[in-house]
């Protein structure tokens, strides 16, 4: 039963995937902290807040001004490139250099684990075989 579940927390995928959002939810945060305290200042020298305290483009519409909120757009790119960056360096690729050893160990080669699949010509071969192995 224990070497069950630990075949299966050690799949990879549920490690993956649990590492992903524990430490998206964490780090975000943090990214939202940074962004909100130094990036979106300097992004408020080249731009003036409009009255809703939004930095961006202001563009006159037909009902009045329309901010284009550019700091929120960058805010979010930022975040979500600083967790991914956190998220594969700290835990994906160390998990990957993690089972490739295993496998190293175990004497399994990647060109091992997936076999190899059939050309569209050997596969019509193949039909075209069995076709004729049934007419006959």
């Amino acid at each position: 039963m224990i070497k069950g579940f630990k075949e299966f927390i050690l799949r990879g995928n549920v490690i993956d995937l649990a590492v992903a959002v524990v430490i998206g939810a964490a780090f975000t945060a943090v990214v939202n902290a940074i962004v909100s305290s130094i990036i979106n200042p300097i992004i408020a020298l080249f731009w003036e807040p409009d009255a809703n305290g939004q930095i961006g483009i202001t563009v006159n519409g037909l009902w009045g001004d329309v901010t284009f909120p550019i700091g929120d757009l960058i805010n979010a790119i930022i975040a979500f490139l600083a967790v991914a960056v956190v998220v594969y360096f700290v835990f994906v690729y160390p998990m990957n250099r993690i089972k490739e050893r295993a496998a190293a160990k175990a004497g399994v080669s990647p060109a091992d684990e997936e076999p190899k699949l059939p050309t569209e010509q050997e596969l019509l071969v193949q039909i075209r075989d069995l076709l004729e192995k049934q007419r006959a």
